[in-house]
C-alpha cells in the first residue's frame, strides 16, 4: 500500500471511529414515548437525567410563530441531552413537549385575548408539573431538568416551586434549568455585544419578538418566520412606562424592538452563547454545584409587584371563581 492509501485508510478509520462513538453517545437518549415499562424499569436512576421541555403558546407578533418559546426548547433539549451523555454512563431520558406556560407577554398590556396565546394558569402549570414529581420521584428518579424557556415571573415561579416540592420531598434535584439566573439569558450581555450601537437603541434589549428572538428562529427555524419581519417598524421603548403605555394601545402588534434588523447568522452567535450557559451549569450541576445558593431564583425575590402584574392575578382570581361557580353549579366540585 502506498502513501496515499494509506492516509487514505487512516482517515477511513478515523471516520468510523467517530460515527461509533457518536452512534454511542446517541444510543443514551431515550425519548419516554417510545419505551416500554421493562426498559423504563432498567434505567440508572443515579445516572439518568430526566429532561422535561415545555413550550409556552404565547403570541410572538405578526413574523414569529405562537410556539417560538417551544422550538428554542426543542433544540436546546437535544443540545443538553447530547452534552450529558458524553458523560461516561449517564443517560438521558426525555419527554415529549409540554405545551404549557403561563403568562404571556400580552398581559403587559392586561390584553387577556390575544390570538397565539393560549396559557394557563400559574397553579395549573404548577399541578401539572408536581404531578409529574410525583410519579417521578415516586420511580426512583433523582435528576430532573426542566427546560422552560420563558421570561414570565409567575411561569418560573410556579416551575421553581414544583422543583421545591420535588427536593424536599424526595430528596433528589428537579432544577427549572432555563429559569435561572445562570443560565440561557445569563449570558445576555455577551449577545449585546454582537449589536451596533445604533442597532442597541433601535431595539431596546427587548426581550419578546425583537431581533433577537426573530434571528434565534431564523437560525432554527426559518421556514416559519414571515418574511414580512425585514419590513417590521421598529416599536422602540424609552423605559418600562412607555413600554406599558405601548402594550396597552390600541392594535399593537405584539412585539417590541426591532425585527426587521434580525438575521440567520446573529441568531447561529446568539444561540450558541445563551444555550451554552444552559449547557454548563446543567453539567455543574452533575458534579455537585449548589444551584440553591445566591443567585437566587426569580421566586425568591421580594421586589414590589409591577402593575401588569397586579393586574393579571386579579385576572387569575377571576378565572378561577368563574370556573369554581360553574363546578358548584354541576354539583362537581
Amino acid at each position: 500500500m502506498n502513501a496515499n492509501g494509506i492516509v487514505f485508510h487512516l482517515i477511513c478509520l478515523v471516520l468510523v471511529f467517530s460515527a461509533s462513538i457518536a452512534t454511542q453517545a446517541f444510543a443514551q437518549i431515550y425519548l419516554v414515548k417510545e419505551m416500554n415499562s421493562e426498559q423504563i424499569r432498567g434505567l440508572d436512576r443515579e445516572k439518568t437525567v430526566v429532561i422535561l421541555p415545555g413550550g409556552i403558546l404565547e403570541q410572538h407578533g405578526p413574523y414569529l410563530p405562537s410556539f417560538t418559546d417551544g422550538y428554542m426548547n426543542e433544540r436546546l433539549t437535544q443540545d443538553l441531552a447530547n452534552a450529558i451523555v458524553e458523560r461516561p454512563r449517564w443517560k438521558v431520558l426525555v419527554f415529549p413537549i409540554i405545551p404549557l406556560g403561563a403568562g404571556g407577554a400580552n398581559i403587559i398590556g392586561e390584553k387577556y385575548v390575544f390570538p397565539g396565546s393560549y396559557a394557563v394558569r400559574p397553579s395549573t402549570l404548577r399541578a401539572v408539573f408536581m404531578d409529574l414529581a410525583i410519579e417521578l420521584g415516586e420511580q426512583g428518579f433523582r435528576w430532573i431538568f426542566v427546560v422552560h424557556l420563558h421570561g414570565g415571573s409567575a411561569h418560573n415561579q410556579a416551575l421553581n416551586q414544583a422543583g421545591d416540592y420535588f427536593e424536599d420531598t424526595y430528596k433528589g434535584h428537579m432544577i427549572n434549568l432555563t429559569g435561572h439566573p445562570l443560565a440561557f439569558e445569563a449570558r445576555r450581555d455577551e449577545v449585546f455585544k454582537l449589536m451596533s450601537e445604533e442597532e442597541r437603541r433601535e431595539d431596546a434589549s427587548s426581550t419578546h419578538a425583537g431581533l433577537n428572538e426573530t434571528s434565534r428562529l431564523l437560525f432554527l427555524r426559518p421556514d416559519l418566520v414571515n418574511p414580512a419581519y425585514k419590513n417590521a417598524p421598529p416599536i422602540t421603548p424609552r423605559d418600562a412606562k412607555h413600554r406599558l403605555e405601548i402594550a396597552k394601545a390600541e392594535g399593537w402588534p405584539g412585539y417590541f424592538g426591532s425585527p426587521r434588523l434580525a438575521s440567520a447568522a446573529f441568531g447561529a452567535k446568539a444561540w450558541r452563547i445563551a444555550s451554552s450557559g444552559t449547557i454548563d451549569l446543567a453539567l455543574k450541576i452533575l458534579d455537585g454545584f449548589d444551584y440553591r445558593q445566591p443567585p437566587r431564583r426569580v421566586d425568591t425575590t421580594r421586589a414590589p409587584e409591577p402593575a401588569p402584574l397586579r393586574a393579571f392575578r386579579e385576572h387569575i382570581q377571576k378565572m378561577e371563581r368563574q370556573q369554581q361557580e360553574w363546578l358548584k353549579k354541576k354539583g362537581l366540585e
